[in-house]
């Protein structure tokens, strides 16, 4: 496998960010708990690895210890053009749901379409696509 992979520290909620990003963008989720690796350094339940497979793949965990969770500054990811237009529109809608539009999904003057949201999680996301 190549190609950059993100990888997300959740404060105790990775298993609901993976499920809401399971359904954002169609993908299955794997999740392993601590208890499932034998980690003493958390919750047994907390979520010590989960994996998004489908159009957009990413990896979660929850945070152990005095580890920092996500946070997002001066970054974004960015999904331009790895989809339909359709189908980035559903996903912005998706991404939108309990978060912040910063800049909404429009025709831009370069002749492309694109915007900017925070989900509810804190992630950045730039999505776009040519017209």
């Amino acid at each position: 496998m190549s190609g950059l992979s993100l990888y997300l520290w959740f404060p105790g909620t990775a298993a609901e960010a993976l499920s809401f990003y399971r359904d954002v963008f169609d993908g299955e989720v794997e999740m392993h708990t601590f208890r499932d690796f034998g980690r003493t350094d958390g919750p047994g339940d907390a979520i010590a690895h989960g994996i998004l497979s489908g159009p957009v793949s990413l990896f979660a965990t929850d945070t152990a210890g005095d580890e920092p969770s996500v946070s997002m500054e001066g970054a974004s990811v960015a999904l331009l053009g790895t989809a339909d237009g359709e189908t980035l529109t559903r996903w912005f809608e998706r991404l939108s749901v309990g978060g912040t539009v910063i800049e909404p999904l429009r025709a831009q003057p370069w002749g492309a379409t694109d915007g900017q949201v925070v989900d509810r999680y804190g992630i950045r996301w730039l999505i776009g696509y040519e017209n």
